[in-house]
């Protein structure tokens, strides 16, 4: 029984009267200048051998028509340089050793430059569609190169080139260089990465628009572009805003689109930005959020209207389903509530917050400064008992949040100076303030401590 290879060899032996056929369907030579090779017959037989072989994946019986053709009649067939890749590429695989890897490698950059010389005005497929070609097959074979300068350029004018008809692969493997040189060099290539990041996510928004083909693609790669914009620190605050600034104006409208800047905003901290006011304002008009809620809080907040600011975060609170983003709410308008003098109100915001998350540190630092800035009652000396609970708070702040332990030891250094003296608790002692006994701190605070 004859074999899948058997039976192609079968079939183009008794195709050699039709091999000028098969080149036509294949694709016709392009003559790019007047010294271009003669096309033989053996040419345009081997074309056949070739193309039938690669196109069935029997790549070992490819690669002697395929090397004949491209080295005495380059000019011959498209098929040369749409196949020739995936030759090379298997011939790599079964290379013994790095020196004739590399041979192969070099000669598959060499398979993309002929093709630019003899059909590069292609109109499908014209040089800049090549050349990204060649920038991905440089990225995935040249990884000794570490930042891959050359596919840099290539790919970027591919991209340039192909505008909105570029691969997706082709845009995605730009970004991951022009990413990978800034985190390089930041000093030299912070404009360039700014500049291509524009260039990468104009096209990557017009690829994600409503019937463009592959849109949801491209839409995840624009997501994880941004993330790594956002996080390379490339821009600073006011960098992104003479980049979205326009944006937002030009999508009030576009939920979507405004919730993309804010996260994007909020991933690079810069939610005091008046952009970021912007986006979050008109995207609570179309469809309260979360994320708007708050972005409205912080705006409110930056134009002192506090009780506003808190009302917002009240708001977030209630339609955030994330644990830690509901912790922070709260801890923000006790916070705001501590500004405001009003410490009942800061307390239980604390509390709740400490209720999601019990190891913040910050929240019992917050109310210890609360305490240690009452006075609950008329007498000077039972005034200075809040400091035993403001100390109090302060230890456990530290004990269940290592990262705020130097604040906190701080703060019980200072304020522990003003615990009631010895002489001062014996006068006292009648209203509680017997050494090593419990004590309540009366008025809003409520609390038990240790006279000490």
């Amino acid at each position: 029984m004859m074999n899948k290879r058997h039976v192609i060899a079968a079939m183009i032996a008794g195709k050699v009267a039709k091999v000028a056929l098969v080149a036509l369907c294949i694709g016709m030579p392009f003559r790019a200048h007047a010294d271009a090779p003669v096309i033989t017959e053996e040419c345009t037989k081997d074309v056949s051998l070739f193309y039938e072989a690669a196109k069935n994946k029997l790549y070992a019986d490819a690669v002697e028509p395929w090397l004949r053709v491209y080295e005495q009649c380059p000019n011959a067939n498209k098929a040369i340089y749409s196949q020739g890749p995936n030759i090379i590429e298997w011939q790599i695989s079964q290379a013994k050793t790095e020196e004739e890897k590399q041979v192969l490698k070099n000669r598959l950059m060499e398979v993309y430059d002929k093709r630019i010389e003899y059909f590069g005005n292609d109109p499908k497929y014209p040089v800049a569609y090549i050349l990204g070609e060649k920038g991905l097959d440089y990225c995935k074979f040249f990884t000794e190169d570490a930042l891959q300068l050359p596919a840099y350029g290539w790919l970027k004018e591919s991209v340039t080139g192909m505008g909105t008809r570029s691969k997706l692969s082709v845009i995605w493997q730009f970004a991951q260089l022009t990413n990978r040189l800034y985190k390089a060099d930041p000093e030299k290539y912070a404009e360039q990465y700014i500049a291509d990041y524009q260039q990468i996510a104009d096209l990557l928004n017009a690829l994600s628009a409503p019937n463009v083909k592959n849109a949801a693609a491209a839409k995840t790669y624009k997501e994880n572009i941004d993330n790594a914009f956002a996080l390379s620190g490339a821009a600073d605050c006011g960098k992104l805003d003479e980049l979205y600034a326009q944006t937002v104006q030009t999508n009030l409208g576009d939920l979507e689109t405004l919730n993309k800047v804010m996260t994007l905003y909020k991933k690079v901290k810069c939610i005091e930005s008046d952009v970021y006011f912007a986006a979050a304002e008109a995207a609570h008009k179309l469809q309260p959020t979360a994320e708007s809620a708050a972005g409205c809080a912080a705006m409110s907040a930056k134009k002192n209207n506090i009780a506003d600011a808190v009302a917002y975060y009240d708001q977030a609170f209630e339609l955030s389903d994330n644990d830690e983003d509901k912790a922070n709410y709260l801890y923000n308008n006790a916070a705001y509530c501590y500004q405001q003098k009003q410490y009942a109100t800061a307390r239980q915001y604390a509390r709740r917050s400490l209720e999601i998350n019990p190891n913040q540190g910050r929240c019992y630092m917050l109310i210890g400064l609360m305490y240690a800035a009452s006075k609950p009652y008329d007498d000077e000396v039972l005034n200075k008992t809040v400091f035993w609970v403001a100390c109090d708070k302060f230890n456990k702040a530290k004990q269940v949040d290592p990262a705020v332990a130097d604040e906190a030891n701080r703060m019980i250094s200072q304020y522990s100076k003003y615990f009631p003296t010895t002489e001062e608790m014996f006068f006292n002692a009648g209203a509680g303030l017997v050494k090593g006994q419990p004590f309540t701190v009366g008025g809003w605070i409520g609390e038990t401590t240790i006279c000490r």
